[in-house]
């Protein structure tokens, strides 16, 4: 039998991270960007959920969207860090709803929304391709769909991207048909 010495970690502070490993670019392989949902499990919370305290929670498990699921664990739109902005709750309070009683399922975004990518249009794309498809839709996320499109496969995130990148990435929201009526009800001051 081999005699094996162990030893304080005193000295050590760095934890190693797979993305350190790698040299990417943005035009490497957006499949080396990928959230394959194979590999990892989706970050879901249930759209009956009180939004009360999901923000915080986010934050604190450095989260910045989350999919939503029904229950029956089925997919039925994502909500983000923005979704969860005070002023959407005020929006909801000023139609009657009490604070604690908005649900997560009422400031998410519903899967009518939410733009989606083809695994194998992502096999043949780079990083660059798919940021600037971001960009020009205004979206942070994009969810990738399998072949048969029938299943969420995973995912793509701008800041994640721009994090292992190490670069700023801008993407700005583009607005909706709504947004644009609600800024010309508002009254003038």
């Amino acid at each position: 039998m081999r005699h094996i010495n162990l030893f304080t970690v005193n000295g050590v502070a760095h934890l190693v991270h797979p993305d350190e490993f790698h040299e990417l670019t943005p035009m490497s392989p957006a499949m080396e960007f990928f959230t394959d949902f194979k590999k990892h499990l989706p970050l879901t919370i249930e759209g009956s959920a009180p939004a009360e305290n999901v923000e915080h929670l986010m934050r604190k498990a450095h989260v910045k969207m989350k999919l939503v699921v029904d229950q029956d664990n089925e997919f039925i739109g994502t909500i983000s860090l923005e979704d969860l902005d005070e002023q959407h709750f005020m929006a909801r309070i000023a139609k009657g709803n009490p604070r604690q009683e908005i649900q997560v399922a009422d400031l998410m975004r519903p899967k009518a929304q939410i733009m989606a990518l083809s695994l194998p249009e992502l096999e043949e794309a780079s990083i660059s391709d798919v940021i600037r498809a971001l960009q020009l839709k205004g979206q942070q996320h994009c969810l990738v769909v399998d072949p048969s499109g029938t299943q969420i496969r995973g995912l793509i995130s701008a800041s994640d991207v721009a994090r292992r990148l190490r670069i700023p990435i801008q993407i700005e929201r583009v607005p909706t048909f709504v947004d644009i009526f609600s800024s010309i009800r508002r009254p003038a001051a």
